[in-house]
């Protein structure tokens, strides 16, 4: 039998990497509403009966487009988060190509506490959020999320389902491992 890397007090061995996420369908939506303007921009710019003049058609043109690549890049980069806790840091990315994405080293964190009640609203909106009084965030729905407490005083909040085993485990990562307990 192998050695709990914690000591032989420990009750529960958690896996060497636990992963989760939160997933906000809403943001589909937005992003969808995106495409439209998108698409409206480029149907404007190929095939236009624009009599105007061509200056405003192109201010039509790109803003429809500008508009419409904002919006949906800015939705597709929220709709869902990833949380990956290995041994040495937690890893939170955003979106299907992982940005934005922040490393934090598990020596850094002072403690993770679970809640239950975390909003867009209360944050300023869905996103990356930053906010002073508050700390930093990434919020892809309201509902169950993990609040870290770093060294340097500051928070860091991430929306994920079962957060609470997300909390345990970074709560059991960060006890203090006993001298000459085996470490994998």
């Amino acid at each position: 039998m192998r050695d709990h890397p914690h000591g032989e007090n420990a009750t529960h061995r958690y896996p060497d990497v636990w992963t989760g996420r939160a997933t906000n369908r809403a943001q589909w939506l937005l992003a969808l509403a995106g495409a439209a303007c998108l698409a409206l921009g480029i149907a404007l710019a190929v095939d236009s009966a624009w009599k105007s003049g061509i200056a405003p058609l192109v201010m039509a043109v790109v803003g429809c487009i500008a508009a419409g690549l904002l919006v949906l890049f800015g939705t597709l980069a929220f709709v869902h988060v990833a949380l990956r806790v290995d041994e040495d840091h937690l890893e939170v990315r955003c979106g299907h190509m992982g940005l934005p994405r922040r490393r934090i080293p598990l020596s850094q964190v002072v403690g993770a506490t679970y809640t239950s009640h975390v909003t867009p609203r209360h944050w300023g909106g869905w996103g990356y959020r930053w906010r002073p009084e508050k700390g930093t965030a990434v919020v892809v729905r309201r509902g169950e999320g993990v609040v870290l407490e770093l060294w340097d005083g500051h928070t860091f909040t991430v929306t994920v389902d079962d957060a609470e085993a997300a909390v345990r485990v970074i709560e059991e990562r960060l006890r203090p491992r006993k001298p000459g307990a085996a470490t994998h």
